[in-house]
């Protein structure tokens, strides 16, 4: 029991060794992206999406998409994604879970990978577990995902909306919602990255099928 114990321990090891070493190299392509300019930041962005669409598997790209995203991140919101926060999206996008207990950041850590999978074109929902959660968070993080080219929008109880900076709700009193622009239920699901909560997800693909 106790052999079997010590492999599970040093399986664990090696992995979070390996996903050390890809934030270690993640960090290091810090200093050429802080000297683009923002459109010169989206253009590195829209070449890994070409990349991506042409059939080039994410894991090539994924240090540099990676490094995209805690870049604009740092320039949108002030916040720089920490190497944890990176481990923890390489988990999630190896289809692993990552577990961070409250205030270690969930909602930014799931960024790196959400924009990466987002390259492929063919959208990625990111669910919540309630509709204010999911309104926040798309809201929140759609400048990161705007200033790199994507389009992200949010699916609540009868409502959607998508992030739209030319946009300005005068009535809301958070700023994190101020610039999420109502639309079609289509239009939504049609964004790069599509916010939401399992029920409304759930409901629309029993309607539509």
């Amino acid at each position: 029991m106790l052999g079997i114990f010590n492999k599970l321990i040093d399986a664990n090891k090696k992995e979070v060794d390996k996903l050390s070493t890809l934030a270690d190299k993640i960090t290091a392509l810090e200093p050429k992206l802080k000297k683009l300019t923002d459109p010169q930041l989206k253009k590195k962005a829209d070449d890994l999406r070409a990349r991506a669409q042409k059939g080039e598997g994410l894991d090539s790209i994924l240090e540099e998409a990676f490094a995209l995203v805690r870049e604009a991140s740092v320039r949108t919101n002030k916040q720089r994604i920490y190497d944890v926060q990176l481990v923890a999206s390489a988990v999630l996008n190896s289809g692993k879970i990552a577990e961070q207990r409250t205030g270690e950041g969930k909602t930014l850590s799931a960024t790196p990978a959400v924009f990466l999978n987002s390259l492929k074109g063919e959208g990625v929902h990111v669910v919540t577990v309630n509709d204010y959660l999911a309104r926040r968070d798309a809201g929140w993080m759609g400048p990161i995902y705007h200033l790199l080219g994507a389009t992200v929008a949010v699916i609540i109880h009868e409502q959607q909306f998508i992030f739209d900076p030319k946009f300005s709700d005068r009535t809301a009193t958070d700023k994190r919602l101020k610039h999420l622009k109502p639309v079609s239920r289509k239009e939504a699901y049609e964004a790069d990255v599509t916010y939401g909560t399992n029920n409304e997800f759930g409901f629309d693909y029993l309607r539509d099928n």
